[in-house]
C-alpha cells in the first residue's frame, strides 16, 4: 500500500493551563520546563525525528512566549559566540525554525480538541497530517511519531497512538473499541470518548499523537459537538472507521502526562536520571531523601 509522506503537523496549544496557575498567569504552560527544555521543544524534536517539515499551532491570546521562543536570538547569539560558548549555540540552534517552516493559527474560542485541529484545516488541504498534543511527553529511543509514520506507512487509513490503561481510568480518554488485534497495530470499529468503567470497550486508550487523514477536516467541518458538549477530535476520527480505516499503534516507550502536577514531576526525576551531567548527583540526592523519610517514620 503507497501512502503520502506526512510532513505536516498540528500542534493544538491554545489551552489556558489552568492546572498550572500561579505560574501559568504570564507564561504558556508549554514553555514551562521540564529539566532545561520547554515541553513543546520535546514535541518539535519528536515531530522533526519524524520526518515533519511544516509545524502548524493552534494558538490563543497570551501566547506570544511561545511564537518568540522559536525565533532567533540575536544579541544572546552574538553574546555566546563573543565568549566561545559553542556548545550552548549548538543548544540554541535547536530552538530555532527556518522562515516559513513554522505557522500560527489563533482559536478564538475554546470549544475542544477537534475545534483546535479544526482551525488548521486551511493550511493542511488535502494532505495527511500529525497532531502532537505538548502535554504528553514520550520518552523512547525511537521517537513515538515516527514509529507511527513507519506503521503508517503499511495501513494507511488513520492511526492513533494507543496505551494500556486501568479501567477506572478510562473515563480520562478516548477509548478505542478493537475489531481486530494483530500486536503492535489493532484495528478499530470505533471509538468512545471519556466514558465510564462499565462503559469502556477496552482498556486501551488513545493519547496525543496522531495521524489523520483529511476527510477528517471535513468531518470536523460540521461541527458536531459530542462530550462535554465540545467538538470532539475522537468523534470525528470514529467516522472513518468503515472508510479509510481507524488504527490503533501500541508504542515503544514511556509516556508522562505533563498536563498534570504529578505526571511533570514524574517526568522531571524521569528526564533528569537520564541525563548523563545530572544522573549521579540527583540521585544521590533522591537516596538521601528516601531514607530521611524513612528514618522519621
Amino acid at each position: 500500500m503507497k501512502t503520502k509522506k506526512v510532513t505536516k503537523a498540528v500542534f493544538p496549544v491554545a489551552g489556558l493551563g489552568t492546572r498550572f496557575l500561579p505560574a501559568t498567569k504570564s507564561i504558556p504552560k508549554e514553555i514551562m520546563t521540564l529539566v532545561d527544555r520547554p515541553l513543546i521543544q520535546y514535541a518539535i524534536d519528536e515531530a522533526r525525528a519524524a520526518g515533519i517539515k511544516e509545524f502548524i499551532f493552534v494558538t490563543a491570546r497570551g501566547k506570544s512566549a511561545l511564537e518568540d521562543y522559536f525565533d532567533h536570538a540575536p544579541e544572546l547569539e552574538s553574546k555566546l559566540k563573543r565568549s566561545g560558548k559553542k556548545d550552548l549555540l549548538n543548544i540554541l540552534k535547536d530552538t530555532n525554525m527556518d522562515s516559513g517552516a513554522i505557522a500560527y493559527v489563533r482559536q478564538n474560542r475554546a470549544m475542544g480538541l477537534g475545534h483546535a485541529v479544526w482551525c488548521a484545516r486551511r493550511l493542511i488541504g488535502d494532505e495527511p497530517f500529525a497532531v502532537l498534543l505538548p502535554d504528553d511527553v514520550i520518552a523512547a529511543e525511537k521517537s513515538c511519531l515516527q514509529q507511527m509514520v513507519e506503521a503508517y506507512a503499511k495501513t494507511g487509513g488513520n492511526m492513533v497512538a494507543a496505551m494500556e490503561v486501568a479501567p477506572a481510568k478510562a473515563s480520562s480518554y478516548g477509548v478505542l473499541d478493537i475489531a481486530e488485534d494483530m500486536g503492535s497495530i489493532v484495528r478499530a470499529k470505533g471509538m468512545v470518548e471519556k466514558p465510564k468503567a462499565e462503559d469502556a470497550p477496552s482498556n486501551l486508550a488513545v493519547i496525543g499523537r496522531y495521524i489523520l487523514s483529511p476527510q477528517v477536516m471535513n468531518n470536523l467541518n460540521r461541527k458536531k459537538t459530542g462530550a462535554g458538549g465540545e467538538i470532539q477530535l475522537t468523534d470525528a476520527i470514529a467516522e472513518e472507521v468503515d472508510k479509510g480505516g481507524v488504527y490503533g499503534f501500541r508504542f515503544q516507550g514511556q509516556r508522562y502526562d505533563c498536563g498534570s502536577k504529578a505526571g511533570f514531576l514524574q517526568a522531571t526525576v524521569a528526564f533528569g536520571l537520564a541525563r548523563d551531567d545530572l544522573r549521579d548527583e540527583f540521585q544521590g540526592y533522591l537516596h538521601d531523601l528516601i531514607a530521611q523519610q524513612k528514618a522519621a517514620q
